[in-house]
């Protein structure tokens, strides 16, 4: 998949080998040979995310459908909604699901142990304010989110694609984030997070490029209350590692380019 998780050290492992041979895509990416959110890996569904899977996926598992989803319907009350793209195993997800009970998360991952992974944690810490789409976040952006509807959208250490001539595979480009831009509300709040140096500067040259957010610090932003770290995330702080967060808002009135 295209999210790494900090909590997981095998998502920090090399794209496989047949993904990493291709050509880096042009620029005009977001169809033909467009971006995906996601690098299709294997990965093994144990006994308790299968039983997640089929215990509590029939009622937080939305179905993907190429028309607007209506989200209060799905989540049964009217909240504010945060988008979460690439949860990988989830843990962050539900700790700040629970630490924000009066905000809904729409949570986005294709590869099948991670959701299972956070319908578990749903289960056991008795969740009601998760929802999860298995399913590419470009065409669930593009069809089922509804312009200006989100409150919050979260990328929490996407794949670096680390290879200079893979840059142009990074999730965090100018298409992608005006597309993103227009399913935000006015002062709604999109936050990144890397552990790249590299991706996190072309991060701030991207957003800091779209006309429609502005910044809610001068560079990079500490990191938010609410953004667990995690023990992968900490080990690599007492390495003396980094990691980088960046917050901007939508501005009022503000039109995507």
């Amino acid at each position: 998949m295209m999210i790494h998780d900090p909590n997981d050290p095998e998502s920090h492992a090399s794209p496989p080998p047949d993904a990493d041979d291709q050509p880096a895509e042009p620029d005009n990416v977001l169809h033909r040979r467009r971006i995906r959110s996601f690098v299709t890996r294997a990965g093994r569904v144990s006994t308790g995310q299968r039983r997640a899977l089929d215990e509590l996926g029939p009622r937080f598992v939305v179905p993907y459908t190429a028309n607007p989803a209506d989200l209060d319907g799905i989540f049964g009350r009217h909240a504010p909604r945060i988008l979460e793209i690439g949860f990988g195993m989830g843990a962050t997800t539900a700790e700040i699901a629970a630490l924000r009970p009066d905000d809904d998360f729409l949570g986005v991952e294709v590869h099948e142990p991670g959701v299972g992974a956070l319908l578990k944690l749903i289960g056991e810490q008795n969740l009601t304010n998760i929802r999860i789409v298995q399913h590419d976040a470009v065409e669930v952006l593009e069809q089922m989110i509804a312009p200006a509807s989100l409150d919050g959208v979260h990328i929490f250490f996407p794949d670096p694609w680390h290879k200079a001539r893979h840059h142009k595979r990074r999730l965090i480009q100018p298409k992608f984030v005006g597309l993103l831009v227009s399913r935000m509300k006015p002062g709604a709040y999109l936050h990144c997070a890397t552990d790249w140096q590299n991706y996190a500067e072309q991060m701030l040259e991207v957003l800091g490029a779209e006309p429609a957010l502005e910044n809610t610090a001068a560079d990079y932003a500490p990191r938010p209350e609410y953004r667990p770290v995690t023990k992968f995330e900490r080990r690599g702080l007492r390495l003396g590692h980094g990691v980088w967060d960046l917050v901007f808002r939508r501005r009022a009135g503000g039109q995507n380019a």
